[in-house]
């Protein structure tokens, strides 16, 4: 084509992308008056992401040892009001830390507090840290829950808010902490999830420590319900009625859901009447409708495969943006056909509010995903288990959700709604060749550098016994490692690393952000963010945020 035709050709598509975009003021000139368009028309390019600096370490530790730290997620918050944050974590005991250089505030034992100085923990701490305004007062108050099976409230100085602690298991460990203004009142809800060997798995307490009406649950016979081993309640509107409701999955194949006084939500009408915690899950949607599978190892698949959600936590969110919220869930996908039950992979589900299952906006969920990673290993004596608390955020910017996950196939996973994982996902923490296995924590989500893309930010652990220490993450939004940094090395203990979600704020008052990790063997620890005055925050900590219920707006 003749050097002319060109210029008129590329012309005429400038000025027909101009009448889109109305830059037509834009086009750039040559030297012989014809009008170019570029060869790359995009929007202004955002600086890169920068490595993570170590900030302090050993936050909370005595002088020769640390608490081993669990899954807990660390909270920041400005307790007392005077424009800077403290840091609150625990391991066994609570600390509030200066943000700015980890320096001890007070620390308290478990289950007790500032007015029993000397007093032992109750038992470790297992779900992320609340921090809220409970009682309506407009301070905040620390809430925690812990293996002792006390839930207790604290003021800003650390000591017991009237009315608290409360002892809901008998002493078996809590596992499972959130808190929701369940009926709109202006106060907040504190909901507890225990690691009990009974069906009885969920207390709700008035923000003054009181039971409530129609708690605890499963009290009857509206569902199926065990042990809850995680942190695995998803609490918010899930219909849309202005009030909070609660999904429970616990140690079998049914996931409760109620409403605030107690009462089973109803299922959609194909399950003949049955209530949310009536209607088993299997890998078979057919199955499922069913009502049954023979669980005979001379049967095919969809007879056999079952997910068991005694570790797998719930989200509440709207994934495709049309106003109605969903129930993303995660389950470890069993064959049924074995006694062993023996574990395939790890699968990800999206429910209805009606317990139906997902199929909107071009988006098929009918049938879930599948045979996503083969377990390395699940014995806690080997390496901590790895806990696939599900994430929901808008990596790529298209308005829609993605998925996260980390798995014990020793990856982090990130599902798009097509059911594919998109770029270099799953990314692999876990490298054969080092002779150890790694797992992955939750992630953290949030665009550092404000670019409409968001970076997954997460932590890993070692093996145990090995000596090593695993690594604080970062990956942009289609899995390609951007920066790893190795954490501390364990300052008591024989292997290093995080369990529990990053917590990103800024704890120090400047411009930038912060990542705080609560490691199992050297204490919280703090990293600089550099670069990230514009960031903005996804998925900010455990459980999506510091009332810790897996509930997310848009």
């Amino acid at each position: 084509m003749p050097p002319r035709k060109i210029t008129l050709l590329l012309t005429s598509l400038w000025v027909c992308l101009s009448a889109v975009t109305g830059h037509a003021a834009l086009r750039p000139v040559a030297a012989d008056g014809a009008q170019y368009i570029p060869l790359v028309q995009g929007p202004p390019e955002k600086g890169a992401i920068q490595a993570p600096l170590l900030k302090w370490q050993k936050g909370g530790c005595y002088t020769s040892w640390c608490e081993t730290g669990w899954y807990s997620s660390a909270a920041a918050a400005d307790l007392d009001g005077d424009g800077t944050s403290e840091v609150i974590g625990s391991a066994y005991s609570i600390f509030a830390l200066d943000g700015a250089t980890g320096q001890l505030e007070w620390q308290v034992a478990s289950g007790h507090d500032r007015g029993e100085p000397g007093a032992d923990s109750v038992g470790r701490t297992w779900p992320g840290i609340v921090v809220a305004d409970v009682d309506g007062d407009n301070d905040l108050e620390i809430v925690t829950a812990h293996s002792g099976g006390y839930i207790s409230a604290y003021d800003r100085n650390g000591y017991f808010v009237p009315g608290w602690p409360q002892q809901p298991t008998g002493g078996l460990e809590l596992r499972g902490l959130s808190v929701y203004d369940l009926d709109g009142d202006g106060t907040l809800e504190v909901i507890a999830t225990g690691a009990v060997y009974d069906r009885v798995n969920t207390w709700v307490y008035a923000h003054d420590g009181s039971l409530r009406s129609g708690w605890p649950q499963l009290a009857n016979d509206s569902g199926y319900a065990y042990g809850i081993f995680n942190a695995n309640a998803a609490v918010g509107d899930l219909d849309g009625d202005g009030v909070g409701e609660l999904v429970v999955p616990s140690d079998v194949h049914y996931i409760c859901a109620y409403e605030a006084n107690g009462e089973q939500i109803p299922a959609h009408a194909m399950y003949a009447g049955k209530g949310w915690g009536k209607v088993g899950v299997w890998e078979s949607l057919e199955i499922e409708l069913r009502g049954w599978g023979t669980c005979d190892a001379s049967d095919g698949r969809a007879e056999r495969f079952r997910p068991n959600f005694a570790h797998t936590p719930a989200v509440i969110a709207d994934v495709d943006g049309n106003g109605q919220a969903e129930v993303v869930v995660t389950g470890n996908v069993y064959d049924c056909g074995y006694g062993s039950y023996p574990s395939q992979y790890m699968g990800v589900y999206i429910f209805n509010a009606d317990r139906s299952r997902f199929n909107a906006s071009g988006f098929d969920w009918l049938s879930p995903p599948v045979d996503s990673g083969a377990p390395l290993s699940e014995d806690y004596n080997q390496i901590e288990n790895a806990q696939p608390n599900p994430v929901t955020a808008d990596l790529d910017g298209d308005g829609l959700l993605e998925i996260l996950y980390a798995s014990y196939d020793g990856r982090l996973h990130a599902f798009w709604l097509d059911k594919t994982e998109h770029g270099d996902w799953p990314y692999a923490v876990n490298d054969p060749a080092e002779g150890f296995y790694r797992f992955a924590s939750e992630p953290a989500v949030a665009d550092l550098n404000d670019d409409g893309r968001a970076e997954v930010i997460f932590a890993s652990w070692a093996e145990k016994g090995t000596g090593a220490t695993g690594r604080l993450h970062i990956l942009d939004y289609l899995g390609n490692p951007l920066h790893e940094v190795d954490l501390p090395p364990a300052f008591s203990g024989d292997w290093n690393g995080a369990l529990a979600a990053p917590t990103l704020a800024n704890i120090d008052g400047d411009a930038d952000l912060e990542a705080v990790l609560n490691t199992a063997h050297s204490g919280l620890v703090a990293y600089d963010l550099p670069g990230t005055a514009q960031a903005r925050i996804l998925w900010g900590t455990g459980r999506g945020n510091l009332w810790r219920n897996g509930y997310i707006t848009r």
